[in-house]
């Protein structure tokens, strides 16, 4: 159900690992998308910033209610998608590519391996 070749965290953020940068791109899965429904802001961080694994890195805010958006990793963040604050849309419609928020250089990649695979969140996802 959830795209393998990511990690996930346990508060709905996935990962994707660039092996030769040791850059990650993260973003929602597609289940916290369909949690929050009707998304009508999204709050990012600058290039730059320097965040810490499982501190807020932003936050996403639907009509119901503002929710937390944790950093998997410790490391500076790259990029920034600009697109999605623009285009909210593109984390319902496509929340694995152009849905993706930011790219971070990870200071540890042990950090990276010991989130959970596709299987482990989907059983998380289940039992949540």
């Amino acid at each position: 159900m959830y795209p393998a070749d990511l990690k996930y965290t346990d508060t709905h953020e996935w990962v994707r690992i660039e092996e030769k940068t040791g850059t990650v791109t993260v973003g929602i899965s597609e289940y916290a998308v369909k949690q929050i429904s009707d998304i009508v802001f999204l709050e990012l961080p600058s290039v730059g910033d320097n965040l810490k694994k499982g501190s807020p890195f932003g936050a996403i805010e639907s009509v119901k209610a503002v929710f937390d958006l944790n950093s998997p990793v410790t490391g500076e963040v790259t990029e920034v998608n600009q697109a999605i604050t623009d285009n909210l849309d593109l984390l319902q419609t496509d929340p694995y590519g152009q849905g993706w928020m930011i790219k971070i250089k990870v200071e540890s990649e042990d950090e990276f391996e010991a989130l959970m695979n596709a299987v482990d969140y989907e059983n998380h996802t289940r039992n949540a």
